[in-house]
């Protein structure tokens, strides 16, 4: 991201963790009045939520600081991780979530729909307005993850309004309970598909849609490209990707081999959208030994001299 999307990022995750932490207090002592564990889940969400927007906005900070001789990516990753550490934490309180709302279907309690309502119509004004906010500011994961977040609460706390009006109409305090399970089972839906993705970036995975064979292909296809091998894709963060490869060309004067260079940086770039790139190039047949490679003539000889 450059540096007025940062900023933009951060002044949004800013104004949300505000709001967020108010509406957390508000659906506290509303879930207390009203007796609703739907509500009280909404807190306890809207909790994690607070966490998670905090997570990304130190993010956000900390992946913006420039490379260093001891971090020469940067801190690109800081917002991966923290998507991930997100994820992991509301699967946590989902399970949470879903045990309390098995003891409130043996022991019901009496419910105050009206005031149930009036506090989920609001969060879903709030939870609808962060996510259309974050969505706007960034497609970093890191972000993505805060905006999935807020995507959840906004339906789930719509939820809690239809399940306040059904408990209104018909009396039946299960309902409640009830709505605490369709919530936890909605977040750990979401948070999983983050959980694969950070943790492919963390385990620097080929980046989701990148297909090895495709790339090999398209720079095959270059002129004066003899072969491509020893090729590596990962990602450094979201929307950050890297690419290693060796390239056999012919025995060419080195202003050629330049040409050729810079035509596979302009593919690699226009159609896979890999910006950081290490090629060899080599123009002599060769063998892998060992992740290294060197003149197939050179490891004949080597052989024949022991």
């Amino acid at each position: 991201m450059h540096a007025p999307a940062n900023e933009r990022t951060r002044q949004v995750l800013k104004l949300s963790l505000v709001a967020t932490l108010g509406y957390i207090v508000l659906t506290v002592v509303a879930g207390m009045r009203a007796h609703s564990l739907a509500l009280l889940s909404e807190a306890g969400h809207n909790v994690s939520d607070f966490l998670a927007l905090l997570l990304s906005w130190v993010a956000v900070y900390v992946q913006s600081r420039p490379p260093s001789k001891r971090k020469t990516y940067g801190y690109q990753r800081a917002g991966v991780l923290a998507a991930f550490v997100n994820a992991l934490s509301l699967i946590a309180l989902s399970f949470y979530l879903m045990y309390e709302a098995g003891h409130r279907l043996y022991a019901p309690q009496p419910v105050e729909a009206d005031l149930m309502m009036l506090v989920a119509g609001i969060g879903v004004v709030m939870n609808a307005g962060i996510a259309w906010a974050l969505f706007r500011s960034s497609r970093d994961v890191n972000i993505r993850s805060a905006f999935l977040h807020e995507i959840g609460d906004t339906l789930s706390t719509a939820a809690v309004i239809v399940g306040g009006y059904a408990i209104k109409v018909s009396g039946q305090t299960w309902i409640d309970p009830a709505l605490s399970f369709g919530i936890s089972a909605l977040i750990i839906w979401s948070s999983l598909g983050i959980i694969r993705e950070t943790l492919n970036i963390l385990l620097e995975g080929t980046p989701s849609g990148m297909e090895l064979a495709r790339i090999t292909d398209a720079v095959r296809r270059i002129e004066g490209v003899n072969d491509v091998h020893d090729l590596h894709v990962w990602s450094l963060a979201s929307n950050s990707h890297a690419l290693s490869c060796h390239i056999s060309v012919a025995d060419i004067p080195l202003s050629a081999s330049e040409r050729i260079l810079r035509e596979v940086q302009d593919v690699l770039l226009e159609r896979f959208h890999i910006h950081h790139t290490t090629i060899q190039m080599e123009h002599v047949v060769c063998d892998i030994a060992h992740g290294c490679v060197v003149p197939a003539h050179e490891a004949h000889e080597h052989g024949h001299s022991h």
